[in-house]
């Protein structure tokens, strides 16, 4: 089973004090330390733990710069047999660029299998992995906890909304977006890493593929990035029963709502 995985190096937000940067467009994220998506990071497993079972290969792909290499490196080292990197140099990516990209490069190179995470940390959007099965017209399934491979189709458990999951059939090739749990990833240690640098790390430059000026024009903007407004603390209401629900039947009426 030959199965191409696609992931993305993210910054490390949380605990952290952010700032918006000048252009009001993104957060300042040169004091930032940057990591594999989280979601992504159970996708490298699942696909290494389907390679060992099943056989085939594992592709890890990105698009970014050379500092990206490290998440492709950490990949090789949990055992990804082969890395890409896609040098978009200083285009303009949203959801829909990289989609059309990731495409471009997947549909050339034999695959069964395409795993993504079901959403990246930084921009919580979700939207890669299902326009990329779109414009590769293979079938797709979206928050996948359960892959079992069987011949020319697997049998996937998906997660559902009120703790709810669906089993259903697939064939392939088909993508599907990884939820996290599916798995467990392993620990990858520093000696690994260093013995993944030696492996071969392809790099492809969006100039080189085959696209058109309107495969590469962005789809969406951000007009403006900012910080929720900050609210005063909870107010905690102590009282007898009666009481209680008498204060509360009170704010609500003070905002608005109808009681």
């Amino acid at each position: 089973m030959n199965i191409i995985v696609c992931i993305k190096r993210v910054p490390m937000t949380q605990e952290v004090d952010l700032e918006i940067d000048e252009l009001e467009k993104d957060v300042q994220k040169n004091a930032l330390a940057f990591v594999v998506n989280d979601w992504d990071n159970y996708a490298i497993e699942e696909a290494v733990l389907l390679r060992e079972k099943y056989g085939g290969t594992v592709t890890a792909v990105t698009i970014g710069t050379e500092d990206d290499e490290e998440i492709l490196r950490r990949s090789l080292a949990m055992g990804a047999d082969k890395a890409i990197r896609i040098d978009p140099g200083d285009l303009g990516l949203d959801g829909f660029v990289i989609s059309r990209i990731l495409a471009e490069v997947i549909k050339g190179r034999e695959h069964d299998l395409v795993l993504t995470g079901l959403q990246a940390d930084d921009y919580n959007c979700g939207m890669v992995g299902i326009m990329l099965a779109e414009h590769l017209g293979i079938a797709h399934a979206a928050a996948v906890t359960g892959i079992e491979p069987e011949g020319s189709e697997a049998t996937i458990k998906v997660e559902l909304e009120g703790g709810m999951d669906a089993v259903s059939k697939i064939r392939f090739p088909a993508l599907m977006s990884v939820q996290t749990g599916i798995n467990e990833p392993r620990y990858v240690s520093i000696m690994g890493i260093r013995k993944a640098s030696k492996k071969e790390l392809n790099v492809i430059k969006v100039g080189d593929l085959n696209l058109s000026g309107d495969d590469l024009t962005q789809r969406t903007t951000v007009e403006k990035v900012f910080l929720p407004p900050e609210t005063e603390g909870a107010e905690i209401i102590e009282g007898d029963p009666s009481a209680v629900a008498e204060k509360i039947i009170r704010i609500l009426a003070e905002s608005g709502v109808s009681v």
